[in-house]
Order: C-alpha cells, then structure tokens, then sequence
C-alpha cells in the first residue's frame, strides 16, 4: 500500500519525558509480574491515608508537620496503587495477541473504506476527543506560591516586625508601625496578584503561540485516504504512518514495511529503535512490537495500523496520572537573577542586622534616647524590604513572554522560554542542505549514459512519447528506474495542471525524479503494467533505495530489482553499463572512470545532487533468486539484499536544489553577528560545497580538506617535539630561560598564523573516522566547515564536539536523520515543511519555512538579555544605595532619617515598577546584531562593569542629589545648616536649635519629602539614560521613529500622582510622617537629572569614539 505523506505536516508538542519512561517499565514490570499486588501491610497503609480529609492533606502540604521519610513512603503507597490500577487495566488488553481480522471486529473497523463520517462522530461522543488531559492545575498550590513566594517571603517577616514595633515593643505604641505593617500586607496582595495576573498571561501566551497549527496524521474515511486533525482520531480509525511521523494514538500495527523501525525512546527510555511487526512479539501489551503507542516515533519505514485507544485511555494518557509534574527548570537568566536576588538579600541582612548590632552596643549607651528599639528594629528591616528589587524576577518573566511573542509574529514557534533566553548565546549554527539553505524544489538538469550525457530538457524534447514501449530502449529502462523505485506520488487532486505545476508527495528527490519520469511518459500506463512486489526505502546510512517489479506483460512474471542511490555506494555493485542506443556492456576501468569524473564535473560545476540508476534482471526464472520468494516479503526482502550485486547502470541524473532567496543575506548577518554557520550534509562533497559557496557559507578562494587538518596535526606534533627538545637543551647547557621562552612563542605564533590563513573547510563523512581530539581542536577553529556525505551519528559527533569545546550549538533540521543532533544541541531549529519527530524534538519551529526567521529569533534572544540588563540598571541604583544611604547616615553619623522607610517602599514597590517593566518593551539598539555572542559562562547579567555604572555612577549621582535636596530643605525651610544636623544624634530633640520636637520633626518630614521627589526626578533622568548602553538617547528617540516607547513617559505623570498622594494628603502626613512638597522642589532636581544625562552622554560619546579605550573596557 503506497503510504506517502505530504512534505508539509503540522507541529506535534512531545509529551513524553524522563519520568513517563520510569513509569512505563513500572507498568510494564506489573504486568509482567505474576503476583502484582503490593505487601498487605503498605496496601493497608494505603487505603488508610486515602481516607485522610482533605484538610489534613492540605495542612500537611502547609506545614512540616511530617518527616521526609513518611512522605516519601505516602507518595510511593499512593503510586504503587496507581500502578496496579492501571497495570490490571492494561493487563485485560488483547489487541496485541489476536489476529488482525478479530481486532477489526472488536474494534468495528473497516479496512477497505475505513470509518464513515458519522460513525466518527459518535464514536467520538462516546471516548471523547484524542487528547490527553493536561496536568491538574493545583490551584491551591499555585496559590501559596504567589502569596508566600517571591519577593513576598521578604515582606512577611518585616510586616511582622513592624507589627511587633507597634505592639508589644512599641513604648508608646506608634500608629505609624502599625501603618507600615498594613501598607506592607497590601503591598503582599498587590504582588500576589500581580504574579497570578503575569502567570496567567504568560500560560496564554505560550498556549496560543504552541496552538499555533494543529497536530494532523493520514487516515481512512467514507473509503477516501484523508488528513485527519489528530485530536479527531476515534477507536477504529485506520492510520497510515511513515519515517518521520509521531504515533497519534495507541495503535495495532496491520502493515509494515520490511525495515520499518519505531523509536520508543520518548515513552519507554529505550535508547535504540525497534523493529515493528505485525504479529505479536511479547505477551506483554507494552513490550511487543505489534503496538505503537501515542508518543513513539516511527524512525524508518512505514506501516498501517488500527487505532485500539485515544486520549486518556491510551498508556501515555494513563501515564499521565501517574507522573508528578515537577515545575519546570530554570533558565539560566532565571538562575542568576535569584543569585542576585540572593545576594542582594543577604547584603541587605547582614547591613540591617549590623544597623541593629551598632544601636545596641553603641548607639543605646551613649547616645540614649536617640533611637529606640522599636525605631531600631523598624530600621533594620527597612533595610531588608527596600534593598531588594521586588519587580525583578516579574521583570524577567515579562521579558522572556514578552520575547516569545515577538517571535510569533515572524511566524516562529518557540515551545519554551528557556530556548528564547539560550538563542542568544549561540555561536555556531550546523544547518541541513535540502530543505534548510535550498527550496527543497529539486529539478533533473542531466542524464547521463555510459558513453554520453545530455541536458534534460533536450532529451525530453527528442523522446517524447505516449506509452513505456514508444521511448529508446536506454531511455526507457531511465524511465521505469525512476517511477518504479519512488516512494513518492502525485496528489490526484492537482492531476489537471501541468507537471511541474502538480503537488507531489513525498521526498524531495522522489518527487524530482518523479516529474522527471513524467515528462519522458505518463507515468500510469507504466505503473499499471508491473507489480511492485518489495521497497526498501532511502536512508542515509545505506543511501539507496531497492524495489522489486514484475512485469504482468510477461508470461513468467520474473521479478527483478531497480536500485537508486549515491554512485559511490552503488557503483562498487555494478558490473555492468548502459550506452545511449540500450546496448549493455562490462564496466570495465574506463568506464567506471568515466562515470566517477561525470559526478564529480556535475557536482563541482552546477551543484547537481547525482544519483545512480541500477537494474539487475535474470535470464529465466531457474537462475533468478527472487522468483522463488517472490510471495514472501520477508524473504524477498533477504533475498534482494544479498543479491545486491552484479547490477546494471541504467544511467545517471542530476538534480539541482536551488538555495533559498533569503539565505545570502541571512549568512552575512550571521557572520556578522559573530555565529559561524556549518554546512551538515549527506550530500556528495563537491555539491555541498559548490551550493555552500553558493549560500555564502564558503567564501574563501583556497578551500582545505582532511590532508590539510592532517598535515597541520602532524606539524603541531612536530613543533611540541622540537620545542620540548629545546628546552630540554636550555636546561642541560644552563641557557638563559628566555630563549626557550622566545623559541616556544615564535613556534605559537607561526601556528596561529597557519590556523588564521584558513577559514574554509569541507571535510566528508568517511574522514571523520579515527579522528582525535587534536583533529576536531583545528577543526573547531574554522571558520567555514561543511561536513558531507555524514550519517546520523557523525552529525551528532560534530554537534558533541562543538559543545565540549564551549561552543553554543544550533542544529536545524528538517527530517528524522536530523533528530539525534538536534536533541544534543542547546536549541533545534525545525523547518516548518518538516516531519512531525523533528518538530517534536526541536525548540524553535520556523513555520513560515524562511531561513531569515532565525536570525530574528536570535536577536530576539539578544534582546532579553540586554533589556533585562537595562531593567536591572535602572532599578539597582535606586534600590540599593540611593535608599540604603540614608539609613547608613542616620546610624553611623547621627542624622535624622533622610528618606522614611515608608517612602522607600514606595519607590521600590511603586513608582518604580511601571518604568521597569516598559523598559523590557524597548527595541533592540542598532548594533545589537554587529557584537560577538556573549559567553554566559563569562558574561553574566551582573558584573563588576555593571555595579560600576549602577552605583559608582548613577547610583552615587542620585545619593548625591538626594541629600543635597533634604539638606537644602532643611536650610530653607528651617534654617538649619548641613553642620548642625550631622552628629546631632540624640541632641536632635526639643530646644535643638531653638526648635521644639514637633518643629523639628516637621522639617525632617518635608526634607524627606523632598529627597523623595529627587529621587523620583533623577529616575526619569536614569529611565533614560537606561534605554541605551553605547548609543545617543537621541538615536534611540522614544516619541518617534523605529525604536520609540512611548509607554515609556507614561512613568512620569504616574510618579508625579504617586508623590503627591502620598506627600500633600494629610493622612499620610499623619501617619507615616510624610511632608508637603515645596513647590520649588518639584523643579530643582530637574538640572541634577539634566547633568546626569549630559554626564551618560558624554561617557556614551567617548565609548563610541574610543571603543578600545580604558572607558569602554569598564562600560556596563
């Protein structure tokens, strides 16, 4: 049965992981098991903590009321149960053990005509849709977490403490402690909220961008072959899979292939596919190899099978109850923002905790009645709940959806955070041929014989012809060669337009020779006089592919073999030549010379994929192997490949896969971008290389080989014996030690300069065997690799040998041979026209097919982490030093507290947030794709450049104008000079100065208010100064243009709102000791933050003329 499937296939998610291959051999070791229930005693424990209320299960997830042992036991009782559960379930299932005619019965399935519509339809309502119930969604949990995580379990023990300061601590008790103590719990719930509100947008976002297509397989309805929506699947279904296609749901396998194989390593664990059978294999439903279950992979071959269970009744739905769903892992932004978040706290404990220790042993004694302890403990946890940046890890979750969706809509389908953060580090991309760099569009160019080669189009123009028998005799065995040995076929929907107009179905090459076969002679008559009795398909291992016919003209009916494949893999085989006039002659030296040099020119010249035609036929039937097997496919199938000798070239054809439009351009930005783009192949050399040039993944005039990698191991060798012979020397005739220093860096330089006058490199599969670690150091240096004529497992090899000398590897991929490598690189890039498998097993899907996408998808990744780093920039100056300065001089020097707890708070909590988070909204600055990838084991999100722009210099500007504010203030307003407010410790009470208590009290209050309003002024001037890290603030114009943000100035009128609610309404001024701003001091922050612009400017003006100067080095 001909089972091809379209080129374009929609997007499978893998729902396989780790532990559901744990979970299955559980199962399967209880079905297995002959005494499958538990110990009485841990059955019995069961059942009684299965009667537990729900209360005590969930006050037990609260508190720790239970040890680890105990509930390491309860979950693995609770498992142990499910197992057996649905070990029984599973244990009653015969569809593996009957015949293929009673599982049609049982299941009322038809065969011939498969399901009509509406039995579809009932049978749906009746097992429901084809989906597997997602995880539940644990509400409640999920719920403590945004309550008790985060930035919140920083809050709740200072809420505490202030409480306490109110009461009992409090003498007398202070209303405004008790105010903190609320504002914060309101703080709790607004945070809460706000991580339920990004949450939930997050897991919408990433639904829709996941949904972007629908999961479709072929099956067979009303009697028609059809595409089906794989959550439409019902029991009865019959489905038709191939190389390349995802299991859509538990199915009985009624047809294979001779060589089909099926991957369950997503569901089992199991490393190496098996072989798929028809019949069973095992007694064992999950160990045969007559099933295919949801979740498994077809890797080779094709096969048809009945659906037996969909959704939730199928083994990985069933699995599905049984896995606990850990949280996701972190990213490696996520990682180090909690290590920031982390480090900053502990700053913050050890300054407040030092703050209280100080009032304690000094502070107390010596200056009584200065600081209370309710004042000094209010203090020190006022440290704690204004140092850390409580919007960050939102800010990082923001930016990453944010990310996400930008890449939706340049049609990339991106199924994790983590891949968006991981793009931008990539530093070298290995890309297919067919399919990636080319349009997959491949067209026959030449056909060659053994005495002549002609062009395509002229010998079509001289052999047309309406039947088989009408076409020259060589021609004619080209013909039957190129439509007999084809997996590939016309969709009969387009039959009315012209050839190269028709949809074809199937591999690229198969639908090249199909069309080819086509124009020589309509292809039915052909088909319809022989039988296809076997197919082997391609594959790259083999690389050929192998049918057996029979011509049902003859009256012996002997089958013979059509072979197609890779010359140098065939041409070993052939013992025999095709002339142009279908003469067969020896092919003897000449000849074989002939045709070697004909691929070679084909592929050097036109980049011409070139295959080889092959024909065996037998002079009768008692020295013809195949006739006495002919009605057995197994035989058969041994039979042919033993006899894979002796064979006939029929001729020889060039394809040419002309590049994609868009791939020139997107290779010199990548080159730009500092990523090296790999050429990896199962092409011939000549090929790949000639379309690598092509594509601009080759640009150098010299291109070296394996010779060369070998020659430079054997000089390198030879430099180390010399050099270590020489020092050798040095120490026997006491030389002075800097010869043999000069010796040796006189030897490093020649061979760096060696390795630098390379840059290209086309190595084949056959030269990476027996290589060792010194080959792949030199050829990791290059600059231009193509790797051609390379199995599944050496793509891999060349993926492991980039990472494990530090390079951030992306594999794209289209087919199922790709599929090993792209799971082993950091991100996988998949062809939207690509099989199902490879979608399922890479990162990012390209929908839309265009190779250029990437190059936005790694932008994309650049720009989270440089927009985070702008968020971080922005909030870390204020945060940190422009708050926790005041407190530092209210302890150590004896000032009134400059900046109220309260207010800090609020610039941390409020005024600050809106601006961070539109900071994540910025566009990318102009050079973002013209810097080298970063080195995230090296260049992190924080450095020490980065806290020097953070606090040794916005930072500092802003304390500066801060205090130089409440100062001025003070001195306005109550005439009080700097120097009578610096050490006045506890003198600072009623009659200092000739002012009472109240007086003074009251000018602390409006000087702090004041400091407050600068701070919030010199935040615009940080907000802008944040937006950029090289270029002008003019360039990067947030009213207009490419790269505007006007949501950006929203953060103004907000901040300003903010500070007047909390600074001119009498209940704060009551309450938490707030003051009346002076309208002078909404105005005279305004040149601080001018300077500090003019400042930013200045240093970005010198970084940009000077980029290799002292000043760059240390830019952030």
């Amino acid at each position: 049965m001909d089972i091809q499937v379209a080129d374009s296939r929609p997007v499978t998610i893998s729902n396989g992981t780790p532990q559901a291959a744990v979970e299955f051999h559980a199962l399967s070791l209880q079905i297995s098991e002959n005494d499958a229930r538990p110990s009485d005693r841990r059955h019995r424990t069961y059942q009684a903590s299965a009667h537990k209320p729900r209360w005590h299960a969930l006050l037990y997830t609260l508190l720790p009321l239970h040890t680890a042992h105990q509930q390491h036991e309860a979950e693995e009782l609770q498992r142990d149960a499910a197992l057996l559960q649905v070990a029984n379930e599973l244990r009653t299932h015969t569809y593996h053990l009957d015949s293929i005619n009673a599982v049609y019965a049982q299941l009322g399935a038809d065969p011939v005509h498969g399901l009509r519509t509406d039995e579809a339809v009932q049978r749906t309502e009746t097992c429901g849709s084809n989906v597997v119930s997602p995880a539940p969604r644990r509400l409640l949990s999920r719920a403590f977490g945004w309550v008790f995580g985060g930035f919140n379990r920083f809050l709740w023990p200072a809420m505490i403490v202030f409480w306490l300061c109110w009461k009992p601590i409090g003498n007398p008790p202070q209303s405004g402690n008790l105010a903190m103590a609320v504002v914060i719990i309101l703080v709790i719930c607004l945070q809460a909220l706000f991580s339920a509100w990004q949450e939930w947008t997050t897991d919408r976002t990433m639904h829709s961008i996941t949904n972007m297509v629908t999961a479709e397989t072929h099956g067979l309805r009303n009697g028609l072959r059809v595409q089906l929506a794989q959550s439409e699947l019902v029991p009865g279904d019959i489905v038709f899979l191939r190389s390349g296609d995802r299991v859509p749901a538990d199915v009985r396998l009624v047809q294979v292939s001779m060589d089909v194989l099926v991957d369950r390593s997503e569901l089992s664990g199991a490393p190496d596919p098996t072989i798929g059978t028809t019949g069973y294999t095992n007694t064992n439903y999950l160990e045969t190899r007559n099933m295919a279950m949801m979740g498994m992979h077809i890797a080779q071959g094709q096969c048809t099978g009945v659906v037996v269970a969909t959704g939730d009744r199928t083994v990985l739905g069933r699995i599905g109850q049984l896995v606990t769903h850990n949280p996701a892992d972190r990213t490696i932004l996520q990682i180090e923002v909690q290590r920031l978040v982390n480090w900053l706290t502990t700053v913050s404990l050890v300054v407040g905790t030092l703050f209280v220790v100080l009032w304690a042993v000094w502070l107390r004694p010596k200056y009584p009645g200065f600081m209370s302890v309710s004042d000094a403990l209010a203090n020190g946890v006022g440290v704690l709940v204004t140092f850390v940046p409580g919007s960050l890890p939102i800010s990082l979750i923001l930016a990453m959806t944010m990310v996400a969706k930008r890449m939706q809509r340049y049609k990339l389908l991106v199924k994790n955070l983590t891949t968006v953060e991981t793009l931008g580090t990539v530093t070298v991309i290995c890309c297919e041929k067919t399919g990636t760099v080319t349009q997959r569009r491949m067209v026959p160019t030449r056909i060659g014989f053994g005495d002549a080669e002609f062009e395509f189009d002229t010998l079509v123009g001289a052999c047309e012809a309406a039947t088989v028998d009408a076409l020259n005799v060589a021609v004619r065995r080209v013909h039957e060669t190129a439509a007999l040995c084809n997996a590939a076929r016309f969709d009969p929907t387009f039959a009315h337009l012209p050839i190269n107009g028709r949809v074809a179905l199937g591999d690229a090459t198969d639908c090249a020779l199909l069309r080819m076969a086509e124009h020589l002679c309509p292809l039915q008559p052909a088909r319809r006089q022989y039988d296809t009795l076997l197919t082997v398909p391609f594959n790259l291992r083999r690389r050929w592919m192998l049918a057996v016919c029979a011509d049902r003209t003859q009256p012996t009916h002997s089958p013979f073999m059509l072979v197609k494949g890779a010359p140098e893999t065939l041409l070993p085989k052939c013992t025999r030549v095709q002339l142009q006039n279908g003469d067969v002659v020896p092919l003897d030296h000449a000849q074989r010379a002939r045709i070697e040099e004909m691929q070679h020119r084909w592929a050097a010249q036109d980049g011409c994929r070139v295959l080889l035609l092959c024909r065996r036929e037998y002079a009768s039937d008692e020295c013809n192997p195949l006739a006495s097997v002919a009605d057995s496919a197994a035989e058969l199938y041994a039979v042919a490949c033993q006899n894979m000798s002796g064979l006939c070239v029929v001729g020889l054809v060039g394809l040419i896969d002309p590049p994609r439009d868009e791939i020139l351009d997107s290779v010199g930005k990548f080159r730009g971008a500092g990523i090296r783009v790999f050429m990896v192949t199962g092409d011939y050399a000549p090929t790949a290389a000639f379309v690598a040039r092509q594509c601009g993944i080759i640009t150098s005039a010299a291109v070296d080989g394996i010779d060369e990698i070998n020659a430079q191991v054997t000089l390198t060798k030879t430099e180390k014996r010399s050099d270590d012979k020489e020092c050798r020397r040095s120490t026997t005739q006491s030389l002075p030690k800097a010869m043999g220093g000069r010796r040796a860096a006189l030897l490093v330089t020649d061979s760096e300069h060696t390795l630098a006058s390379r840059s290209s490199l086309v190595v084949s599969g056959p030269d990476l065997h027996g290589l060792g670690a010194v080959h792949w150091d030199i050829i990791a240096q290059y600059d231009e690799c193509v790797f051609a004529r390379i199995t599944p497992e050496q793509k891999l090899q060349v993926v492991e040998e980039m990472r494990g000398r530090g390079h951030i590897v992306a594999v794209t991929g289209d087919e199922v041979n790709d599929v090993p490598a792209m799971r082993a690189a950091h991100v996988g890039v998949a062809m939207g026209n690509g099989t199902q498998v490879a979608k399922a097993a890479s990162g990012v899907v390209l929908l839309d097919n265009n190779f250029s996408s990437l190059v936005v998808a790694i932008e994309c990744g650049r720009l989270l982490f440089i927009n985070l780093k702008k968020v971080i920039v922005y909030l870390l100056p204020m945060t940190n030093l422009s708050e926790i300065v005041p407190s530092l001089l209210n302890v150590t020097l004896g000032l009134p507290i400059p900046l109220s707890t309260f207010l800090m708070l609020v610039i941390n909590t409020v005024t600050d947030v809106w601006a961070s988070v539109v900071l994540i909204y910025e566009e990318p600055e102009t050079d973002l794709m013209l810097h080298p990838p970063r080195n995230s084991s090296v260049d992190g999100l924080v450095n020490v450049r980065f806290f020097l722009q953070a606090y040794g210099f916005v930072g500092l500007v802003q304390t500066l104008t801060g205090h130089i504010m409440f100062f001025l203030c003070l001195y306005l307003r109550g005439g009080i000079h700097p120097r009578d407010v610096f050490l006045s410790f506890n003198k600072w009470t009623d009659g200092y100065l000739g002012k009472s208590k109240a007086e003074l009290a009251e000018l602390v209050s409006i000087s702090g208010s004041a400091h407050f309003m600068a701070l919030v002024v010199m935040q615009w001037a940080n907000m802008f100064v944040a937006r950029t890290r090289v270029l002008s603030v003019f360039r990067q114009n947030p009213f207009w243009g490419p790269r505007r943000n006007p949501m950006l100035l929203v953060a103004i009128p907000i901040a300003v709102a903010v500070s007047l609610v909390v600074n001119e309404f009498a209940w704060f001024n009551s309450v938490f000791l707030t003051g009346k701003i002076p309208v002078e001091f909404f105005f005279l922050p305004i040149p601080f933050a001018l300077a500090l612009l003019v400042l930013e400017e200045l240093r970005k003006l010198v970084v940009r003329r000077y980029p290799n100067g002292g000043l760059a080095r240390i830019a952030w």
